[in-house]
């Protein structure tokens, strides 16, 4: 808490998975929260983007909740928070009286503590029902079955220090650092450049990334601008050129046949998948020269160190596992794993994304990624807890979605946004009010707490305590200083006041957050040589399995945390979007975030400063695209697909590939989401974002500037 001298407090930046190091400051009156840089922060040092800091303009927002609010007759009224929970309690209660705890859906949150997650995973589980998930499944779940399955760890083998130190090629697929991750890119990333590491850029959209670099002129820098859903023809292509060297040159050094032979399995499979592959056709198909990729292919297989960066360019697909699995095998096949400055690293796009998965706010995995229908491992859990945990996987948020009203009846949102989200989120809205009861606890009523029952106004990040997980692993302390609103409670403490009520004060009542956090280590593996106390400042990097380690910098060093240690390798194929363009819809729609924006715009849209540099949503259309259909840089143009249309600025632009087109998820009235694709990636179940079928239509009306403003 804030000291009598308001003494700044030290807190990790809100936004996306870097975990920059930030203070806060709390001046005479609650609401005058202001940010300060923190010099020495272990992964910033003190530099900050332009989201960290403007972080502090949403604590003290006007549209702030800061009363319980119980609908009634289609109308809220504030109520007080006893009203609240018996409300909340009563329901839940009757929804599994009267059908089964399979009928409640629990949505944990990637922007709360790694302690509140675990505790609403928990009170799933204690309900009966493994129908919990978080917002890991619209990003990252295909990265994270990837490398859980042929590594171990669904992370980041490696850290942004190591990369920094000791990686020759940054091969960057699918990802776009320069405006998602910038203090990554700027300090870590775009400084290993400036020292002479080449980097491999393969993406359909050329970014912030693409420029940041500034070697475009050389031959350090690449962009290999693909059409949208070719990756895997790509790296197949990368792939067969690094075989086919070899075998003309078996002692260059092409593939690392020791590290093959000593700790991979599944190469024979992986030759056999490409013996009859057919490069030229792949690279047409990529819309991308031949010469360009094997290029690429020699840059990335003659590097002392590769270190591969992936993206939900890569996981957003029906496809997404498939995606990841070839990024694992060039890595593999190449010895660029297990030792610094290589590794295949996701970037994770919210502050606590990983640690909401670590903690096990997933349906298919308790703490640390242990199994649901492992016994063994169920089973070591169910004797911390006191209780039985179901043993099979619960639905995903996208099959709790698509059951809303079917057999699923009620939903506990925490933090999130899905209406906003999830994808054809018109079908969404349609959905969520055949809910018979839903409860929403957040900062704002969002999209998503209009249609709730009832509505918790929980505290902000600057107010309340509790550790994240970073984007290379980092467990870090998040401090808070005193609450702004006196009747908002913090997640945690609404989470243990349900659970005691629904269950017993034993299993749901915690001291504070450390005591969670005590018991958090003692199920999950990873974590349990951590304390508040080891953490400090600086926190420490998971795997941390005893106290007095000090976790690792990069993962397997000397093998694979597999069943048999081994480094799977496996073969994949082209899978084409499920969506393609055909005469109605000629376009191809692909999406990503924005610098200035975060996730579905909860908070960045209430930041005046983020506001001021992207007001409005906009679409990118290729010159040649655009004079096609008779559209100037700027027009208002209206965005199609067979789900539904957004009016949008058009931007023309050839960073965009022609045929293709391109937007962002952060305007709730102009989201792509609304336009987005739900289909599902048969293993990971996450949607697919990155391809679908559209089109424009021009000579769009202007809007009537008398017209009430759309809030």
């Amino acid at each position: 808490m804030a000291t009598e001298e308001s003494e700044p407090v030290k807190t990790i930046c809100p936004y996306c998975g870097v975990g920059c190091g930030i203070q806060v400051n709390q001046g005479e009156e609650p609401g005058d929260v202001q940010f300060m840089p923190w010099g020495d922060a272990p992964v910033n040092e003190g530099r900050i983007c332009i989201k960290g800091g403007a972080a502090t303009e949403v604590v003290d927002h006007e549209d702030r909740l800061t009363e319980p609010l119980i609908k009634e007759d289609g109308e809220f009224r504030e109520a007080t928070w006893e009203e609240a929970y018996d409300r909340i309690v009563d329901e839940l209660e009757r929804i599994r009286e009267e059908y089964e705890p399979d009928a409640m859906g629990f949505f944990g949150s990637s922007k709360t503590m790694n302690e509140e997650n675990y505790l609403l995973q928990k009170l799933a589980r204690r309900y009966g029902t493994n129908n919990v998930d978080n917002c890991t499944r619209m990003c990252h779940a295909s990265t994270v079955w990837a490398l859980r399955t042929s590594l171990g760890a669904g992370a980041m083998t490696n850290s942004m220090a190591d990369l920094e130190e000791s990686a020759d090629v940054f091969w960057i697929q699918g990802a776009n650092p320069g405006e998602q991750h910038p203090i990554a890119n700027s300090q870590y990333f775009r400084q290993a450049v400036l020292e002479g590491a080449t980097v491999i850029q393969v993406d359909p959209h050329a970014n912030k990334t693409t420029k940041s670099f500034q070697i475009d002129e050389t031959d350090r820098h690449q962009h290999l601008q693909l059409e949208p859903g070719t990756d895997i023809p790509l790296l197949n292509v990368v792939i067969k050129t690094i075989l086919e060297n070899h075998e003309e040159e078996p002692d260059a050094g092409w593939i690392d046949e020791a590290f093959i032979e000593e700790r991979t399995e599944g190469f024979d499979h992986l030759k056999e998948t490409l013996e009859d592959f057919d490069k030229e056709e792949a690279a047409e198909q990529c819309g991308v020269p031949l010469e360009d990729i094997e290029m690429a292919a020699e840059k990335y297989a003659m590097a002392n160190n590769a270190a591969i960066f992936t993206g939900m360019g890569m996981s957003q697909h029906t496809c997404g596992v498939d995606n990841v699995q070839n990024e694992i095998n060039l890595a593999l096949i190449t010895g660029n794993l297990g030792k610094p400055g290589t590794g295949v690293n996701p970037l994770r796009g919210q502050n606590n994304v990983q640690g909401t998965c670590d903690v096990g706010a997933m349906p298919n995995v308790l703490p640390g990624y242990q199994l649901v229908d492992d016994d063994e491992a169920r089973q070591s859990v169910e004797e911390e807890w006191g209780f039985e945990v179901p043993d099979e996987p619960g639905l995903t948020n996208v099959e709790l979605s698509h059951e809303f009203g079917n057999s699923v009846k009620g939903l506990y949102v925490m933090g999130e946004n899905p209406v906003v989200s999830e994808p054809d989120a018109n079908r969404v809205i349609e959905r969520i009010q055949d809910l018979e009861f839903m409860v929403a606890q957040d900062i704002f009523m969002t999209e998503t707490a209009e249609y709730a029952d009832v509505v918790l106004p929980a505290t902000t990040w600057a107010e309340r305590g509790g550790t994240v997980t970073n984007t290379d692993r980092r467990v870090q302390r998040m401090r808070g200083v005193e609450k702004v609103h006196e009747n908002t409670k913090h997640d945690l403490e609404i989470l243990m006041e349900v659970g005691s009520r629904l269950f017993s004060e034993d299993e749901f009542r915690f001291e504070d957050e450390e005591a969670v956090f005590e018991e958090l280590r003692q199920v999950c593996p990873s974590y349990y040589g951590m304390t508040y106390d080891i953490l400090g400042e600086e926190g420490i990097q998971w795997p941390c399995y005893e106290l007095g380690d000090e976790g690792d910098r990069f993962l397997y060093e000397d093998s694979f945390d597999t069943d048999n240690g081994l480094g799977q390798i496996e073969g994949v194929t082209h899978q084409p979007p499920k969506e393609t363009p055909d005469e109605e819809y000629p376009l191809i729609l692909t999406t990503a975030r924005l610098e200035e924006h975060y996730n579905t715009g909860t908070m960045s849209r209430r930041s005046p400063t983020l506001n001021r540099q992207t007001p409005e949503n906009f679409v990118d259309v290729h010159p040649n695209d655009a004079e096609r259909y008779g559209i100037e840089d700027g027009q208002e143009v209206r965005l199609k697909s067979r789900r539904g249309e957004i009016t949008v600025e058009a931007q023309v632009t050839d960073a965009i590939k022609e045929g293709s087109v391109w937007t962002t998820p952060h305007f709730a009235a102009a989201s792509a989401n609304r336009l987005t694709n739900d289909v599902l990636d048969e293993r990971a179940k996450i949607p697919e974002y990155k391809a679908a079928a559209a089109e424009i239509e021009v000579g769009i009306e202007p809007a009537d500037p008398e017209a009430p403003a759309d809030d």
